[in-house]
This record gives C-alpha cells, structure tokens and sequence, in this order.
C-alpha cells in the first residue's frame, strides 16, 4: 500500500517536525528503497497498490520497480487492503505499509512461512497498529477490517478481535517514521546521503 510521494500528501505527522520538503524527501527515498529492495526477491510479486489511482499520476518512476501496480481504490483503509485481499490471484497474499524503512525481504519471508500454519499473519508496530498483515485465503478471504478506528492506536487489538477463532501468526514489532526524533534515528542508521 502506498501513497504516490506527492508534497503535503505524505508523513504529514513527520512534516509538522521536520517540514513538507523533508518528509516528502524521506518518503520518496524510503519507498524507493523498499519498493527495489522486495521486488528484487524472486519469492514473491511485489504489487504496488497505488494511491491515488495510476492513471491520476503523472509521475510514475517510483512505481518502476515494483512487478505490477493496482489502483487501491475509493474507502477507508480497511476497505482498500479488503480490496487487495479480496482481487488477487489465488494464494497467500501479504500486505505492508510504505514508510516503515525496516522491512527487509527476511520479514517477507517470514510472514509467508507463518502462513504455511496460521490463517493470517500480522507484523505490529510500536503505535498500537501493525505493519503487515497477510492472509492465507484458503478456503476463504477473511474480513478483518470491520468497524476498525484507523489512526486510533487500537487497530491491532481491533484487527485481532475480528479474525476471531482464527490463527494469527506474529511477526516482530517495528516502527515507523513519524517523528522527528524517529527521523533523526533513521537518517542517523541509514547514513542517508543528502540528508542534513
């Protein structure tokens, strides 16, 4: 799931710390980066689900790595990531956020593996939301997204309580940017060129 790195449209939370340029730059060097960095992993597809629409954008270079692109579609968030679980080509499907700069093709790989004995599988983040969250779809698409307060920091618990009695792996907790200091800790880790 991302959203095209469009100025005032991305990391407006980081953008209040650290400026519209500078989040905007963040964003587009860390999706870039995850973007080639899974789909250079023979495994799996990676599928950009893009907002706004493809064919609303005029610049597309951040889509060109990535193995396909869908629209994400009108609706909350839930009734987007529903969208992608519900119209992909049968099998397994994982999806992530775009500006979690952790994710490595390790987590990918995980998430898939646990699948192989959960229905579902889910990656928290440290604000009370998750990261990832795939499903197994067989013998049915779950729908776990019902009645969940996006940006609420209860969207794990949530998310959880919908699926019920089904099995939901765990993955590891990771973070996104959305702070300065989560900016400074990132810049400083990744030794980001261009960055101040």
């Amino acid at each position: 799931m991302a959203k095209a790195p469009a100025m005032g449209r991305v990391k407006t939370r980081l953008a209040k710390d650290v400026g519209l340029v500078e989040a905007t730059r963040f964003y587009r060097v860390a999706l870039a980066r995850l973007i080639r960095r899974l789909a250079a992993d023979p495994r799996w597809q990676t599928v950009v689900a893009a907002s706004p629409d493809v064919q609303a954008l005029p610049d597309q270079r951040w889509l060109q790595d990535a193995d396909a692109v869908v629209p994400q579609g009108e609706g909350d968030l839930g009734a987007r990531m529903q969208r992608v679980f519900d119209t992909a080509p049968k099998g397994p499907v994982v999806i992530i956020g775009s500006d979690i700069p952790d994710i490595s093709a390790r987590h990918i790989a995980q998430a898939f593996k646990a699948l192989g004995t959960n229905d579902a599988v889910m990656g928290p983040s440290v604000d009370g939301g998750y990261w990832l969250i795939g499903q197994k779809r067989m013998p049915k698409v779950l729908m776990p997204f019902e009645g969940v307060e996006w940006s609420s920091g209860r969207e794990r618990d949530q998310t959880l309580a919908n699926f019920g009695s089904v099995r939901v792996g765990m993955l590891s907790e990771l973070s996104d940017v959305d702070s300065g200091a989560d900016h400074a800790g990132w810049r400083k880790a990744e030794g980001v060129p261009g960055f101040r």
